[in-house]
């Protein structure tokens, strides 16, 4: 049997604080404070409080008080910028800037997707159901967040929409092209130093973390970005994080999406699921945050109107490649010590999100709204000090994948 002891809160700040270190404090602008002294003082009782798991309300709540109150007029966008309203209209991009028709059909395509997905969730759960905040923004555009919590196969599960204009300190838009591996524009040319950079995005993000420790957590996000001038580009991807390893789903999970970007492009399979392997390293742990799947960004080498086909097919096929292994596992039997191991790998989760994702980071450089951006946050989580798995054991078993990628298919 495992440990039943467990690392605190003060594990999680300890990820935050690396994050502050990731991202210069300029970054965050519009919100002119950062996660210094006072908000960790303010954090600090959560640890006290809280032994071997973790709560995202919680959490949240720590992260909060690092925001200003205060509006920032240079963005327009802002930690507290964002209004709630009963019912989102039926367009949140705005008419007459540029490539109106794209921001238009791919705001369209996301909220469908979202309609599709939901509804699918719901109906293999059972008894949860999504509640749904909309929001908008003075500035133009606003989203639709759904979460659902306290279902019978998921615990917690989020599929939110966004639609953004603003601007953005020049660190976001340079990491963004650090990373490109399609993209020959320079995005930050004629931009002076400290200038900020207008933009526009749409996009539709989605985790699912079920109960069952033989059920996989599922993450998706397909986007579509543009900054001033009308450079564009698209980005997403599908991704898969099971706890134990059945290689039968993990071939149907990567054969989906094969299938998917073989009918586009042959090359964008075997490319995606390198970039994705890539991209879920948790650099300090030596070991992928789950199996991967697909991930790619800065794709702008094509028609535009190919790449957003493609996106559309992906975002798709989210329930064919994800539900029949729910279905699958949902009553699947599972002992006390496979459920410790779930919420340690879901442990691994939060320390990718706080620390490496790009979208969290982007939420927060940009003043993005706060519980959209942690949605992703599992309810509970568990750290065990200078934990190793047992030799032999299901859970070394899938470490090791972890640890060195597998092709699938």
């Amino acid at each position: 049997m495992m440990p039943r002891t467990a690392c605190t809160v003060a594990v999680l700040l300890a990820a935050i604080v690396a994050l502050a270190a990731v991202v210069p404090s300029s970054a965050f602008a519009p919100s002119t404070q950062v996660l210094g002294a006072s908000a960790l003082r303010q954090a600090a009782p959560l640890a006290l409080r809280t032994r071997g798991r973790i709560a995202s309300r919680s959490l949240q709540q720590s992260l909060l008080c690092t925001a200003t109150k205060e509006p920032s007029s240079s963005s327009g966008i802002g930690w507290d910028s964002h209004k709630a309203i009963d019912k989102a209209p039926d367009s949140l991009c705005r008419d007459g800037t540029a490539n109106t028709e794209m921001r238009a059909k791919f705001e369209k395509m996301c909220r469908e997707a979202q309609d599709q997905i939901c509804k699918a969730i719901e109906e293999c759960d059972g008894q949860g159901k999504f509640q749904e905040d909309a929001w908008t923004r003075e500035d133009g555009g606003g989203g639709i967040s759904r979460v659902l919590q306290g279902g019978k196969v998921w615990e917690k599960a989020g599929c939110n929409l966004s639609v953004v204009y603003g601007s953005m300190p020049q660190e976001a838009l340079s990491a963004a092209n650090d990373r490109r591996k399609f993209s020959t524009t320079d995005r930050g040319a004629g931009y002076k130093p400290g200038e900020r950079v207008p933009f526009f995005a749409c996009g539709l993000s989605s985790v699912m973390h079920p109960r069952n420790p033989h059920c996989p957590t599922m993450h998706f996000n397909y986007r579509y970005f543009e900054t001033e001038g009308g450079v564009w580009w698209f980005g997403g991807g599908t991704d898969i994080t099971p706890a134990y390893l059945d290689e039968d789903d993990m071939r149907h999970f990567h054969g989906t999406y094969k299938e998917v970007c073989d009918k586009h492009d042959k090359d964008f399979y075997p490319r995606f699921k390198a970039w994705a392997d890539e991209y879920f390293m948790i650099k300090h742990r030596g070991e992928t945050r789950g199996l991967g799947g697909i991930f790619f960004d800065d794709l702008e080498d094509r028609d535009p109107e190919k790449i957003f086909a493609f996106s559309s097919d992906c975002a798709a096929a989210v329930t064919k490649a994800y539900l029949p292994i729910i279905e699958k596992h949902k009553d699947d039997e599972f002992t006390e010590r496979q459920k410790e191991w779930q919420l340690m790998r879901r442990g691994r989760y939060v320390e990718f999100n706080l620390v490496y994702d790009r979208g969290t980071i982007f939420g927060l450089k940009t003043g993005g709204r706060i519980e959209s951006i942690l949605m992703s946050l599992p309810e509970t989580a568990r750290w065990e000090y200078n934990h190793h798995a047992e030799e032999g054991s299901e859970e070394e078993r899938i470490m090791k994948v972890f640890k060195e990628a597998k092709e699938w298919v």
